[in-house]
Order: structure tokens, then C-alpha cells, then sequence
């Protein structure tokens, strides 16, 4: 896949593999935003102890279907991190989209 143009750009990762199998374990999108939540911007570290999730590397469910949101920004800031990813989902042959964020109103 082309790497995103621009930093608001978003990769979907979704846990569906090419021939459209569900990804398992079932939480695996939890575990790699989790793995990932080290990787954030400048400043946006939480106040207290707990995990958070990065902005960069966020789990969610689209169409009943675990995903991974992956920002461009990751790319420019940490690029072995985002390799990992994106090595990530290569290995499991996971779907990914390209997309760019949407500004709400």
C-alpha cells in the first residue's frame, strides 16, 4: 500500500483477512493499540497512570468488524513504529484502507 499523502490521512485496518476470514484472537485490535499506545504526540501523555490508547493507533469496530485506525502522523513521527503496523497487518494478511479524516461540523 502507497503511503498517506498527508498527515490527516487514516490507514483501516481491519481484522478480515484477504479471503475474508475474521481475524482472531478477538481482541487483537485492543492488544496492538495497546502495544502501540507509547506512540503519541508531544504533550499528550494522560495525567494519571492508566493505559491510553494513542491518538495515532486507535482500536475500534466498523461494521462489526474489529479495526485498527492508523494515522498518517504515526508515519512522520515514529516510522518504525508505523512499519510495525503495517508489518503487522502484511503477516496476518489483514484488509487495509486508505482513508482521510472527515472534519465534523
Amino acid at each position: 500500500m502507497a503511503p498517506p499523502r498527508s498527515p490527516d490521512s487514516q490507514v483501516f485496518i481491519q481484522g478480515i483477512t484477504s479471503s475474508g476470514r475474521a481475524f482472531r484472537p478477538s481482541d487483537w485490535a485492543e492488544r496492538l493499540a495497546g502495544v502501540m499506545s507509547q506512540f503519541r504526540p508531544k504533550g499528550s501523555a494522560p495525567s494519571d497512570a492508566r493505559l491510553c490508547y494513542s491518538p495515532w493507533c486507535v482500536p475500534t469496530t466498523m461494521n462489526n468488524i474489529k479495526c485498527v485506525v492508523l494515522s498518517a502522523a504515526l508515519r512522520q513521527h515514529e516510522p518504525m513504529a508505523w512499519d510495525f503496523v503495517m508489518n503487522f497487518a502484511r503477516d496476518n494478511d489483514l484488509q487495509v484502507v486508505q482513508a482521510c479524516l472527515v472534519p465534523e461540523d
